[in-house]
């Protein structure tokens, strides 16, 4: 018996991987946990423009070389495609990310993990608009109860303490955000059947352009990136974790499931984050967790394994 060749194995695991919608999905948010937690971490530290434009031109670098083949081999049809992926490219890298970040400039964690919970409802909102995709009952009761479970969760088993909870104007860029972002996840399953590294070098890239003109702004009013220990260690982290790897399993899945039954996995990006916060900051676990991981997850469960209600015909 001849052992395979380690190229082959990775080969291997690399296709299972990408069969595994609800594996990849569920890593996607474990990453945008991270990048909620970190992003508010350096808040003060490391300009939200010049943190996004960090994150996109460097995960288009990082991509460039495995992604240049199929660039050149899928460059006619993304010619013929270029205003849908320069679209894609505004929606779900540039401007999305822009608000975010300058967001959790001027809000709390917790205010930031409630608000992503409300991703789900966006995407469903812009597939009913644009496509006249509707949620079905099971999805529609799926996401109430996750985001039930949401609440226990970020408010401690206490839902009084939702009434507490003010709204400032982080809290504003942060919805947007995801509002942008909802449209990014409901127009991907038209984007054109290319490799999913040209799509995501192309729209990174693209993105990455698109902010320059905000990364001036920010450096002509004092707002400039100091290249210290924590702000090269943030780079890298965003480039390799919620950027490259999430969005080509967020892409993955979508392409797998459709957005309706993706979407609803955005409710365990603030389960994660209260793991991170038992694990990194010594939290102890309480029996609100428990209550609130079960609802989430039976929630997800509810929602992903239903189709939509209603999926218009196709057109020719």
């Amino acid at each position: 018996m001849t052992v395979a060749d380690p190229p082959l194995r990775k080969r291997s695991v690399a296709a299972w991987l990408s069969n595994q919608p609800y594996l990849m999905l569920s890593l996607m948010a474990l990453f945008w946990a991270g990048n909620i937690v970190l992003g508010r971490y350096v808040a003060g530290h490391v300009p939200p423009f010049a943190l996004t434009f960090g994150r996109w031109a460097g995960t288009a670098l990082v991509l460039a070389p495995f992604a240049w083949p199929y660039l050149q081999r899928d460059w006619p049809v993304m010619r013929r495609r270029l205003p849908l992926l320069l679209l894609l490219a505004f929606t779900g890298f540039a401007f999305n990310n822009a608000l975010s970040y300058w967001g959790l400039q001027h809000t709390q964690a917790l205010n930031a993990l409630l608000i992503q919970s409300s991703g789900p409802l966006f995407v469903a909102l812009w597939s009913l608009i644009l496509f006249g995709v509707r949620l079905s009952w099971m999805q529609a009761i799926g996401i109430l109860v996750s985001l039930l479970g949401v609440l226990v969760i970020i408010l401690r088993g206490d839902l009084a303490a939702l009434a507490a909870i003010q709204v400032n104007a982080g809290d504003i860029s942060f919805a947007g955000a995801l509002f942008v972002f909802g449209l990014y996840s409901a127009l991907m399953p038209k984007r054109p059947k290319i490799n999913p590294l040209s799509l995501i070098a192309f729209t990174t890239g693209a993105g990455a352009v698109m902010l320059i003109p905000l990364v001036g702004w920010e450096v002509s009013i004092g707002e400039t990136l100091t290249f210290d220990t924590l702000t090269v260690l943030t780079l890298v982290f965003v480039v390799i974790f919620p950027s490259t790897l999430a969005y080509l399993f967020f892409n993955r899945g979508i392409e797998l499931i459709g957005p309706n039954r993706a979407a609803p996995f955005f409710h365990l990006v603030p389960v994660f984050g209260s793991v991170m916060a038992i694990v990194l900051l010594g939290e102890k676990p309480e029996l609100f967790h428990l209550v609130g991981y079960v609802l989430v997850l039976a929630g997800i469960f509810t929602a992903s394994r239903s189709g939509s209600a209603r999926t218009p015909p196709s057109r020719p």
